[in-house]
């Protein structure tokens, strides 16, 4: 059968990772750790709540999601100024991602990003029809301010995307970087966004302070953020955004009319009312994450500096065979990043024993 796709995505493979039952599964970057039973409970008599009017379409601008969201800001990374008029949500920061190409993308305008990082940039332009333009980072995968800003100001793309921590890389954005970019974008014609993508946020390591705090004083800088990793609410499919209330009016002009579900707005509700709760076991895996670091620069790997829930490990002159040889074991992990290079999600402590005993056996 003849169809008319278009010629651009003709014969690609849709983005996916394996979903494998194995006794480890550290590949997706998820929370280990399922919600507790009270949260469980919590989340449920919500939902039960919004299925007795799932006759009628939901909030369609969930405001009352959107203050929480800023509530959550406010305690997490001490912005005092976000109300609900600054907040975004989607189904998961994916969608976010997408709405704000559908609203600044387009045919004949750029997007720029540095590589290595999310290989979802590239399929957001891609399905506005929007130029991708990446400049490489630094061997040890901090960003090149200078060549960053430069490249902003000679490609003028419409919207920069960098992503604190950054994935694969697990590389935090100083907020002096931060504005150097934004300095740079503010000198594009027509105007140019910064987006920094916050997915891992809640992981990084103290002191290390949100961009979402430079907002007030730039109008273009957009901060999004997601509830599937630190929240353990990846099946929930939320994300969301936080910006001046002029890029929040841009995302709302693309959405498709009741984009998230009532029960998806019930379920984020729920969740942000316990999210101290949901977060508990953050700090563990956080120092999991560094003890994971030790150990495998104890072994003689190198290993990506890192503030998320996961490190990126290598060189390997074969990493097919080393995650082939992992999976063997139970163990699934992702080939991701730089030729050579290995990612691994942390997960619990038998997880983690689980992964160290088959990596060792895999590259004795």
């Amino acid at each position: 059968m003849t169809l008319p796709i278009r010629p651009d995505l003709a014969g690609l493979e849709p983005y996916g990772a394996p979903q494998l039952e194995v006794a480890a599964r550290l590949n997706v970057n998820e929370n280990p750790y399922a919600p507790p039973n009270g949260v469980v409970d919590a989340i449920a008599a919500a939902v039960h709540k919004a299925a007795e009017g799932l006759n009628r379409y939901p909030d369609r601008d969930f405001m009352g999601l959107r203050q929480d969201l800023a509530d959550y800001l406010r305690t997490e990374s001490h912005v005092d100024f976000l109300e609900a008029r600054h907040i975004w949500a989607a189904n998961g920061s994916n969608e976010v991602m997408l709405h704000l190409h559908q609203a600044f993308g387009g045919p004949g305008r750029k997007v720029m990003s540095f590589a290595p990082t999310y290989s979802m940039y590239p399929e957001y332009a891609r399905d506005t029809i929007t130029d991708f333009v990446t400049l490489p980072r630094r061997e040890d995968f901090t960003l090149d301010v200078e060549a960053a800003t430069a490249a902003i100001r000679e490609t003028q793309p419409v919207m920069v995307i960098v992503a604190s921590p950054n994935n694969p890389t697990g590389t935090a954005l100083p907020l002096s970087q931060v504005e150097a970019l934004l300095a740079a974008a503010d000198e594009v014609p027509g105007g140019c966004i910064v987006v920094v993508d916050e997915a891992y946020a809640e992981f990084r390591r103290r002191g290390v302070p949100s961009a979402a705090t430079l907002i007030t004083e730039h109008p273009h800088l957009a901060v999004s953020r997601t509830m599937s990793k630190a929240f353990a609410l990846a099946g929930g499919r939320v994300g969301y955004l936080a910006a001046h209330e002029a890029i929040i009016d841009a995302l709302r002009v693309v959405r498709l009319p009741y984009h998230l579900s009532a029960v998806t707005q019930a379920t984020a509700r729920a969740a942000l009312a316990h999210h101290r709760e949901l977060q508990a076991q953050v700090d563990e895996i956080r120092a999991e994450r560094d003890e994971t670091v030790v150990w495998l620069r104890e072994q003689g790997f190198t290993v990506a500096d890192t503030d998320a829930n996961f490190a990126l490990f290598g060189p390997f002159e074969d990493r097919e065979r080393v995650f082939e040889g992992l999976l063997e074991r139970g163990v699934l992990i992702r080939v991701t990043g730089p030729e050579g290079w290995l990612r691994v999600s942390i997960g619990t402590p038998q997880e983690m024993a689980l992964f160290r005993s088959a990596l060792l056996e895999v590259t004795a």
